[in-house]
């Protein structure tokens, strides 16, 4: 049978129904409806969803689509490769609808990026594989010899589970010339009588067998049978009579065990045992056999199981009132079942993201769900709603399909994690709802540039200071997350007096910390300004700088320098005191200045030690000298004071001044004093130590200036030779000439001897220049005359040949 029902599967043509409706928000939805014969094999062709759907299939593989049934068995799958619907599983009509007509199967094929889902309806339709088929195998009656002719006897109707032309079509009895069959219809259900045309004879034929067959309207026809047994008996001539040919009730699914759904009667006009009737239930739909049961005295029909208006709304059932004589007649009863709200919306997810990023866009679909209630009317009418959250929504794109979007800007610096309850509930009373909770991550971009915590900075260093020291640290910090939010620090290029600023300082581009590259000295720089740029880690990166200053804070490094009076090495400067002064005449007054500042340049003057103390006192403030007593003729003319001058710095820093005063009227008698005056032991033993130093160096300098004229002279002749043998015109060469100076300040006065001879003759004209001298005046403490100088230099040619001669002879006087 399954060989003849493939190959009629195979022959029935595929019926293609199909429309596109197109509702636009945040995704496409289109529906397509298909019609197949059930029973079709696994693998075969249901249709060709890319062309009947308008896409391409590169977008069914990009937008990995995939099947959505719900809770329900997934009989069709996805050919991605092809873009056509195959069979996955065989499909049996009758299990799966029952006598439900149409018969369909609703998924839904769901795209990603971007999100799409398409309806797809398949109608299943119904082919013959199923023939007639009667519960028993066997029927047995008892009739009485009495009967009359026309008496009817209910047979039991067949049940053939295919629907349309394909289900009962009607009966046939095997030839008899004592019982006609008639069919007749009570509901949707064909029942089938035989009446007697011919009176029984029970001493003639007390058992008769026939056999009832079934047949349905399928090409090719099936069929089934049962096996009728008359038993003929005598008296119990009438047969129970309905007294109504339907019963109707209806019946809440939530009613419980043992409730009264209807009364069932029937009447009998024969009196005694032959008129007692007893009813049974005949006939009920299948999977119902045990939700009813009739009293088989009374024809209660009462409610013996739970029913289930989503599973069976309608149920017809057969109720057949006996005599004891065989007799019967059969009372349809219809039951209704009316639906509760007893269902809660079930919310299904189709397809959601779990992360997003915090610049998408309003209106970005989320996620989207279908919501199925089974209930019917305003019990299966389901709205949803969120929780209190502004930044989504959820809307309606069709019936029991929604979606969850953006409704505004999302800051992942505020917050980083949604958990958005989604409630749907319907319209029963009272309402029935369900819930769901989805988590949503925001993903962090890089927009946030690393803030510092003041406008600017300012950082105090000591100077001499040692290079490397930790000056202070700049910090930035950034809102975003992970590798956007980590903050590089950057120094950036400028200058300080004309120096780049990477030579005074350096930055840590990880902690910010600024270091001195070197020592600093506060007497050449006291503050600089510089730029600090902090960068974070984004693509691209976002920044921003701050202004720092460094101040440096002095020390008290420098001693103070003597100004006046002048010390010179040699020469004795004197300050000369009239015998004729008062008490605090004003010898002379110590300028000293301090480089370094605030305190640590607050000078204050001392006399350390002087010929005579009790005549002279020096200012601690101004430095000024000043006689304290009136001078006398008895006072030495030569008087030598040493002045020392402090700062204020901690440690204090001092430097010391020798003051020469002269008490006297007239200056010869000053000098006649000073001519022998006795030099320092520490000033000689240093003087004799520089010109020593002096010598060596001047000797040093001597040779190696000989040396080179050597070479030179020697370099010179030999490139004279060359040139005179060939016939290149020579240019003559005059080596530039360098007054000589000697003296410590008066004007010198050089006069310089050349004799020059070209290399084209040897009887070559001679230039003579004038003579000079110089004479020049020193006073020195050790002589009092005059001494006069006289240097000469000659040079000479190595060679009477040589291109150029010359003598030069210098004189100062």
């Amino acid at each position: 049978m399954d060989g003849r029902m493939s190959d009629r599967s195979m022959k029935r043509q595929v019926g293609l129904l199909l429309f596109v409706s197109v509702v636009s928000l945040g995704s496409v939805l289109g529906q397509v409806s298909y019609s197949i014969p059930e029973e079709m094999p696994k693998g075969s062709l249901v249709g060709n969803i890319a062309q009947d759907l308008g896409l391409d299939v590169k977008r069914l593989k990009s937008g990995k689509a995939r099947i959505y049934t719900g809770e329900g068995t997934e009989y069709i799958e996805l050919n991605k490769e092809r873009g056509v619907l195959v069979m996955k599983e065989r499909i049996d009509r009758e299990a799966l609808c029952g006598q439900t007509t149409p018969c369909a199967l609703d998924f839904q094929i769901i795209l990603e990026n971007p999100m799409q889902f398409y309806s797809i309806t398949v109608e299943i339709t119904d082919i013959n594989d199923n023939a007639p088929d009667f519960k028993k195998r066997e029927m047995k009656f008892e009739i009485s010899e009495t009967v009359q002719m026309g008496s009817k006897f209910v047979l039991e109707k067949a049940v053939d589970v295919d629907v349309g032309i394909n289900g009962l079509r009607g009966y046939l009895l095997s030839s008899s010339d004592t019982f006609n069959l008639i069919p007749y219809r009570i509901g949707s259900s064909r029942n089938v009588e035989m009446v007697l045309k011919k009176q029984l004879d029970r001493e003639k034929e007390d058992r008769l067998s026939l056999v009832l067959t079934a047949l349905d309207g399928g090409d090719p026809q099936l069929s089934g049978t049962i096996q009728i047994f008359i038993t003929v008996l005598d008296a119990n001539d009438n047969a129970p009579v309905c007294t109504q040919t339907e019963y109707k009730t209806n019946v809440k699914e939530n009613s419980l065990k043992g409730a009264v759904l209807t009364t069932v009667s029937a009447s009998d006009a024969d009196e005694g045992p032959h008129g007692h009737v007893q009813y049974a239930i005949s006939n009920v739909p299948e999977g119902a056999l045990d939700l009813f049961h009739v009293d088989q005295e009374s024809g209660v029909v009462t409610l013996m199981g739970t029913l289930d208006y989503e599973k069976f709304r309608h149920f017809e059932i057969d109720v057949q009132a006996s005599d004891k004589g065989g007799n019967s007649d059969v009372c349809k009863v219809m039951i209704e079942v009316l639906d509760t709200n007893d269902n809660p919306p079930a919310i299904n997810i189709m397809s959601t993201s779990s992360s997003i990023s915090e610049d998408v866009k309003p209106g970005t679909v989320l996620t989207m769900m279908n919501v199925q209630d089974p209930d019917s009317d305003e019990n299966g009418k389901v709205h949803c709603v969120l929780d209190d959250n502004a930044h989504f929504k959820i809307m309606s794109t069709s019936n029991n399909f929604f979606t969850l979007v953006t409704d505004g800007e999302l800051d992942r610096e505020i917050a980083s994690q949604y958990n958005i309850t989604v409630t749907c509930s319907d319209e029963g009373v009272p309402s029935l709802s369900s819930s769901v909770t989805l988590t949503l991550q925001i993903s962090d971009v890089n927009d946030n540039a690393p803030v510092f915590k003041r406008s600017s900075y300012e950082a105090y260093i000591v100077e001499n200071n040692t290079p490397g020291l930790s000056i202070f640290t700049v910090r930035a910090r950034d809102a975003d997350w992970n590798q956007n939010a980590r903050v590089s620090y950057i120094l950036e290029d400028s200058s300080v007096n004309g120096v780049p600023v990477s030579s005074y300082v350096s930055v840590s581009a990880d902690s910010g910390v600024i270091h001195a590259v070197r020592s600093f000295d506060y007497e050449q720089i006291k503050d600089f300004h510089f730029r600090v740029k902090a960068q974070d880690g984004g693509s691209p990166p976002l920044s921003s700088n701050v202004s720092v200053k460094i101040m440096i804070q002095d020390q008290n490094d420098n001693p103070p320098q003597v100004l006046y009076p002048v010390q010179t090495g040699g020469s004795l400067v004197a300050e000369m005191v009239p015998r004729s002064a008062d008490v605090g005449y004003l010898v002379t007054k110590v300028v000293a200045v301090d480089v370094d500042s605030g305190q640590n340049a607050w000078l204050s003057y001392k006399l350390q030690k002087a010929t005579d103390r009790a005549l002279f006192e020096v200012g601690l403030k101004n430095g000024e000298i000043r006689t304290i007593r009136q001078v006398t003729d008895k006072d030495a003319v030569k008087q030598r004071l040493t002045v020392i001058v402090e700062d204020n710095g901690q440690p204090s820093r001092s430097a010391t001044v020798i003051v020469n005063v002269a008490v006297a009227d007239s200056f010869p008698e000053v000098l006649s004093e000073f001519t022998d005056f006795p030099h320092d032991k520490e000033y000689n033993d240093n003087l004799t130590f520089y010109l020593v130093l002096a010598l060596a160096v001047v000797s040093f300098l001597f040779i190696t200036c000989l040396v080179v004229i050597i070479s030179v002279k020697i370099y010179r002749w030999r490139l004279s030779r060359v040139l005179y043998h060939s016939s290149l015109p020579v240019i003559p060469y005059y080596p530039p000439r360098y007054s000589d100076t000697l003296g410590t300040g008066t004007l010198p006065h050089g006069y310089n001897y050349e004799v020059c001879r070209t290399t084209d003759s040897r009887r070559s004209d001679c230039k003579f220049g004038g003579a000079g001298s110089q004479n020049v005046l020193i006073m020195d403490p050790s002589s009092t005359g005059t001494m006069q100088r006289i240097q000469s230099e000659k040079s000479i040619l190595d060679e009477p040949d040589s291109p150029l001669e010359v003598s030069r002879t210098e004189i100062i006087m």
